[in-house]
C-alpha cells in the first residue's frame, strides 16, 4: 500500500479514492474523541470537514502488518494545524483497521512557559 497516495487522497477529501485503500470490513477509531467509525462514516467525517487541507508526512514506521504514520495536517490558509498519529493495520495491501490520535498544534500551556520548562522543537 502506498501511504503517500493514501494521505494525498485524505487531504484532497477524495472519497472515491479513499475507499480504495480499505478492506470492506475495516473500521477507524479516533481515540482522542472516543469515536468508532465504519469506513463510510470515516470518509464522510473527513470529506465533510470544512476547509481545504494540506499536509506533510513527518514519519513512517512499518513493522509487519502495522504501519505508523505521523502527519502534520494544516488548513491551506494556515489558520489551523494538527498532528495526527495513525496506526494502520494492513492486510493484503488494504487497511483493515486504523487507530488515530489527533491533536491541535499550538503553544505550550502557560504554566509550562512560566516555569520555563522545555524548549521549542523547531
Amino acid at each position: 500500500m502506498n501511504i503517500h497516495n493514501f494521505w494525498k487522497a485524505v487531504l484532497a477529501q477524495d472519497a472515491e479514492k479513499m475507499r480504495t485503500y480499505f478492506k470492506e470490513s475495516a473500521y477507524v477509531n479516533w481515540h482522542c474523541t472516543n469515536e468508532h467509525f465504519s469506513v463510510e462514516e470515516y470518509i464522510r467525517a473527513n470529506c465533510e470537514y470544512p476547509g481545504v487541507w494540506e499536509g506533510t508526512i513527518e514519519r513512517i514506521e512499518a513493522m509487519g502488518d502495522l504501519t505508523i504514520v505521523v502527519v502534520r495536517v494544516f488548513a491551506s490558509d494556515q489558520e489551523s494545524s494538527f498532528h495526527v498519529v495513525s496506526f494502520m493495520h494492513i492486510e493484503e495491501g488494504l487497511i483493515s483497521s486504523l487507530d488515530e490520535y489527533w491533536g491541535d498544534d499550538g503553544p505550550a500551556p502557560l504554566w509550562r512557559r512560566e516555569k520555563k520548562l522545555g524548549t521549542v522543537i523547531k
